[in-house]
């Protein structure tokens, strides 16, 4: 008998035991190659494919479909079209063609394209990726796809994903072509994003401007208890909160996202959800769908998840760490160290290709996850610093240097680390403890690049990865294939890249600062804003670096520059224009209010002759922060007015770091300040301690209902 879990999971989606149902075993047999092998689908079996899916659709209560796709913009976007079409009768038929399951046509120029398209040139189209399923929400039949102009260029961040997947598939194959697996077909990324978020009341969310019109609170003094005594980590779970992630639970599974791990995180209010790993381009498709589902599912609880990287000052913010490793269709996690010198030699030229690729593309991994709000997030005791870094831990530490110097490794059996001659250490996947400071941690047979925020679709982070991968696994094949003693010359690639790379491997305390200065030292970047990182992304050498794996052009490249520099203006403006809002129209005015109260009561005490210390200490103070919240709200609105006046966005980011961003944390500072001596009855909207410990206890629900409710 089937689990609930067995029963719903997949439920909405067309995957493979639907189709090898719906479709005619010729059918499935061609749409299988197209799906695995990459083969161009014909516009009859297109036609097969449509039919059924629309069949099965309209079986799951669908009338529309949509082309589901990832413009630049950060979320997903969706056009919704009727199956309904006229017959001759005066009726209506449903109807789903090949042609328009194959491509749609959305209008380009209304998404962010940084250039590439002219307002007038509006034409766009987007192309269906048959190895992701289509599924079904909201009673709609979404059709994943990529997303391009007319003239071919991507506006979107799942066609250059697609396309970094298939050069690092290229060149991995080389390499372990060479080791003799002629059975591997492909090689695939696979990704086990975890995804952090906080829940807050939604009767307190919506007093908070700043939190609907930015995601994140400009304001807010400390409430009494934070995240010091540690009980929230890992703590029991409200009932409240269970019953929303129960929902949500069922609400992934049934469109097939493996959702596994559920827990409290460190902050109050802030939580975590974890799936199992999968191919990273499924992997992104289904970490939106999550990010959209916690959003929704929660208002159906009375709250709202906050995906923003900083929500609240002086607490953890949140993250999405990015578990990323190489797995070919074979079944073999190439980061997996082997039992045998064969085995031990291939994970060491991939571990050797990463250091590499990590240490020389630093700029690149800093850059992809560069972002307002992550800005607030790294470098804190809370997140990796923005200093790229390896963690391998001790032993492969150990084991990496004798194999640069020829010596003895000193493990549990000494002797001599000749790759391809004897054994890696028999040490188990948690050799070593974690290093949570470090942004790139190996964990026993992935790598866990910690540095992407919670708001963040993992694809950007991972097309970096990917194609800078690939472009040095490119290299070590190209010196491999040409060796006439393989493994001499594989001895010495390993060694020689251990020995010029060695400065990215950092096992100790990112949080210390005297990494700071020991990371320059090594000649390491570090670029604490996102204008400090994003040029990097058009320099000549990068440039060069994404046409060579065919991953992006360089039109491509400049255009996605200047849209991340541009939303980085944009967010902060936004934010500077919302705190002016909030100040003037309730916190001043609020404060205002309570000083007069204090001053009616100071004149009404005098006349009685009763003592008057804490009346005329609160109003001066209140009068100083009124006086100091004043004169900063006045600089921040000129400041946004000057850079309203800036036409190029380069200098717009720019000001805002160096100006816009002090600004608003001179406002904030008396503001904050008010909070705290303020009476709660004036204060005009909910503070900290409503937000982070405002969910109460509702009632208890089944956590599994019958499948009839589901």
């Amino acid at each position: 008998m089937k689990s609930i879990v067995e029963e719903i999971f997949g439920s909405k989606v067309f995957d493979e035991s639907v189709m090898r149902e719906k479709l005619a075993k010729d059918t499935y047999r061609e749409l299988e190659k197209t799906i695995h092998d990459g083969k161009q689908l014909n516009i009859k079996i297109a036609n097969a494919v449509a039919h059924a899916m629309k069949e099965w659709a309209l079986e799951q209560g669908a009338t529309h479909y949509t082309h589901w796709f990832q413009p630049m913009t950060g979320v997903t976007a969706e056009k919704h079209d009727g199956f309904i079409n006229p017959d001759k009768d005066g009726k209506v038929i449903m109807e789903f063609s090949g042609k328009e399951l194959i491509k749609g046509e959305p209008d380009a120029s209304s998404f962010p394209n940084g250039g590439l398209r002219a307002t007038f040139e509006a034409r766009g189209y987007t192309a269906w990726d048959p190895t992701s399923y289509a599924f079904i929400k909201n009673g709609v039949l979404c059709i994943p796809t990529a997303f391009c102009s007319y003239s071919g260029h991507a506006l979107d961040k799942k066609t250059p994903l697609l396309r970094s997947m298939q050069a690092i598939n290229k060149q991995a194959l080389r390499i372990v072509k060479l080791f003799g697996n002629d059975d591997v077909q492909t090689i695939k990324t696979t990704v086990g994003p975890e995804q952090e978020y906080f829940l807050v009341d939604q009767k307190y969310y919506e007093q908070r401007k700043d939190l609907i019109y930015t995601g994140r609170t400009l304001f807010g003094a400390p409430c009494p208890k934070g995240q010091e005594l540690e009980d929230h980590y890992f703590g029991t779970i409200k009932s409240r909160v269970q019953e929303f992630m129960s929902d949500l639970n069922k609400e992934l599974w049934k469109l097939g996202i493996l959702a596994k791990t559920e827990h409290n995180e460190v902050a109050p209010a802030q939580h975590e959800l974890a799936p199992i790993f999968t191919t990273t381009n499924i992997a992104t498709d289904h970490n939106q769908l999550t990010m959209e589902l916690i959003q929704r599912v929660a208002k159906k609880h009375g709250l709202v998840a906050l995906l923003h990287e900083k929500p609240f000052e002086g607490i953890n913010g949140s993250g999405k760490h990015n578990n990323w490793s190489l797995s070919t269709d074979t079944g073999i996690n190439l980061l997996e160290p082997g039992d045998t010198p064969h085995e031990n030699a291939q994970f060491l030229v991939f571990l050797a290709a990463i250091i590499k690729a990590v240490d020389e593309h630093q700029d690149l991994l800093r850059l992809s996850v560069a972002t307002a709000g992550n800005d607030h997030r790294l470098g804190a005791n809370e997140a990796p610093p923005a200093i790229i870094s390896i963690f391998l831990g001790d032993e492969l530490t150990a084991v990496l240097k004798a194999i640069e110097e020829d010596k003895p490794y000193d493990g549990k059996e000494k002797e001599l680390m000749k790759i391809g001659a004897t054994v890696l250490p028999k040490f188990p996947k948690d050799s070593t403890d974690r290093n949570r400071t470090s942004p790139f941690a190996f964990t026993g047979n992935k790598f866990e690049f910690r540095m992407p925020g919670s708001n963040s679709s993992i694809a950007g982070c991972n097309i970096v990865l990917n194609t800078v991968i690939a472009d040095e696994i490119e290299k070590f094949a190209d010196i491999l294939e040409a060796s006439d003693d393989f493994e001499s010359t594989l001895h010495a690639l390993i060694k020689d890249t251990i020995k010029n790379h060695k400065r990215i491997i950092f096992n100790g305390n990112g949080y210390d600062d005297s990494w700071v200065k020991e990371a320059e030292s090594r000649g390491l970047l570090n670029l604490k804003t996102t204008p400090d990182a994003l040029p990097y992304f058009k320099t000549d050498e990068n440039i060069a670096l994404f046409e060579r794996q065919k991953v992006l052009s360089k039109e491509e490249v400049e255009s996605r520059y200047e849209i991340l520099m541009d939303e980085y203006e944009k967010q902060i403006n936004i934010e500077a224009l919302t705190m002016l809002d909030i100040a003037k129209k309730d916190i001043l005015p609020a404060a205002s209010k309570f000083s007069k109260e204090l001053t009616d009561t100071i004149a009404n005490k005098k006349a009685i002759g009763i003592d008057l210390i804490y009346e005329l200490e609160t109003a001066k103070k209140v009068s100083e922060y009124l006086t100091e919240a004043y004169q900063a709200m006045m600089t921040l609105e000129n400041d946004v007015k000057k850079l309203h006046e800036i036409d190029d966005f380069e200098k717009s980011a720019f000001y805002v770091r160096d100006f816009i961003i002090q600004d608003m944390a001179s406002l904030r500072k008396p503001c904050d300040e008010l909070e705290v001596i303020t009476s709660n009855s004036d204060w005009p909207f909910p503070t900290y301690g409503k937000l982070l410990f405002g969910i109460q206890y509702t009632g208890i629900r089944p956590v599994f209902p019958s499948i009839k409710e589901m």
